[in-house]
């Protein structure tokens, strides 16, 4: 089966193919240090490339693709989400870091409450 070529619409207007081995190199530096496998950043890539293509079309802007790596790194790995999220929202001070955690706290509550983390309990 064959793909369609995605295009990645860089800030300078810029395009080139999408490549999951980008991601991969992109995230891998906020994973510096961090107990994440070679397999974890590939499936992480996988599943960038499957949402940015859900969207449908065959070209994606660059800031899409940052926001898809968002949400799967932060399951994989807070940390390193952290890393990521301080360079792509531009982070300024500590109070962004302490902003970004706040709302992380939130989330994992709002998700441990949720009826799907309850029945994956029992």
């Amino acid at each position: 089966m064959e793909k369609a070529l995605l295009i990645v619409v860089k800030r300078n207007g810029l395009t080139e193919p999408f490549s999951r081995d980008k991601v991969i190199v992109g995230v891998k530096r906020a994973c510096q240090g961090r107990d994440v496998s070679e397999d974890a950043l590939k499936r992480l890539a996988q599943t960038v490339e499957e949402s940015v293509r859900s969207h449908g079309g065959s070209q994606v802007h660059a800031n899409d693709i940052g926001l898809a790596i968002l949400d799967p790194l932060r399951e994989l790995d807070e940390v390193a989400y952290l890393r990521f999220a301080s360079v792509y929202k531009s982070f300024e001070s500590a109070e962004d870091f302490e902003s970004e955690i706040r709302m992380m706290r939130r989330q994992s509550r709002m998700a441990a409450r949720s009826p799907e983390a309850h029945s994956s309990r029992r």
